[in-house]
C-alpha cells in the first residue's frame, strides 16, 4: 500500500473523530443546558454525582478529541473515546435497540465511535502527526495502544461505572436522553 494513501486516511479518519469528540465535550460545557444541565441529565441516568460526571466527561472528550486531531499521544485520545462513548452505551443507549433513530437513540453511533477509538489506540496517528514529530508510538504504537485502549478506556469505563453509576431502579426512571450522547 502506498504509505501517503495510508497517511492520509488516518489522518482524515482521526481528524473527524477528534472533531466529533470536540464537538461532543464542547455541547456539554456550553452549548444547550450547558455544563448544569448536563449534570442534570447524567444525574437522572444515574451518574452522581452528576456535576463531576459531567466535567469528566466533557474535558475527556475536549482533551481526547484534540489529541486526535493533533495525532498527539493518540493512543490516549483513542482511549477517552473508548471510556466516554462506553458509560454512554451503558448508562444512555443499551436498553434502546441498535439503531440511533429509535425512541431514546440507539447504540449504534455510540458503538461505531468506541471502535474508532479502539481503532486509533491500536493503528496509531500515522506519519502525519506530532506523535510521529516527536517519535512516540511510531510506526505504530504496539502493544502500548492496545494495553491504553484496554486499560484506559474500558478499564476506566469500568471503574467509573463501578464506583458511580446508581441508576434507578426501572419503574423510576424516565429514559430521557440527550441529543448526542
Amino acid at each position: 500500500m502506498d504509505q501517503d494513501v495510508f497517511n492520509l486516511g488516518i489522518l482524515v479518519f482521526r481528524c473527524a473523530i477528534g472533531a466529533v469528540m470536540l464537538a461532543h465535550g464542547y455541547n456539554h460545557i456550553w452549548g444547550g443546558g450547558k455544563i448544569e444541565g448536563t449534570a442534570g441529565w447524567f444525574e437522572s441516568l444515574g451518574m452522581k454525582p452528576g456535576v463531576v460526571h459531567a466535567w469528566l466527561a466533557s474535558v475527556a472528550e475536549l482533551v481526547g478529541g484534540l489529541a486526535l486531531v493533533l495525532g498527539l499521544l493518540t493512543p490516549f485520545g483513542g482511549a477517552a473515546v473508548i471510556g466516554t462513548m462506553t458509560v454512554a452505551l451503558i448508562t444512555n443507549h443499551r436498553g434502546n435497540g441498535f439503531f440511533i433513530f429509535r425512541p431514546g437513540e440507539g447504540w449504534e453511533y455510540v458503538m461505531t465511535l468506541i471502535a474508532a477509538g479502539f481503532l486509533l489506540s491500536t493503528v496509531g496517528a500515522g506519519q502525519w502527526s506530532l506523535d510521529n514529530a516527536f517519535d512516540i508510538f511510531q510506526p505504530f504504537p504496539e502493544a502500548a495502544g492496545l494495553w491504553i485502549a484496554l486499560v484506559g478506556g474500558f478499564g476506566g469505563a469500568a471503574g467509573l461505572l463501578a464506583a458511580f453509576w446508581r441508576p434507578a431502579p426501572a419503574s423510576e426512571s424516565s429514559g430521557g436522553s440527550d441529543a448526542d450522547g
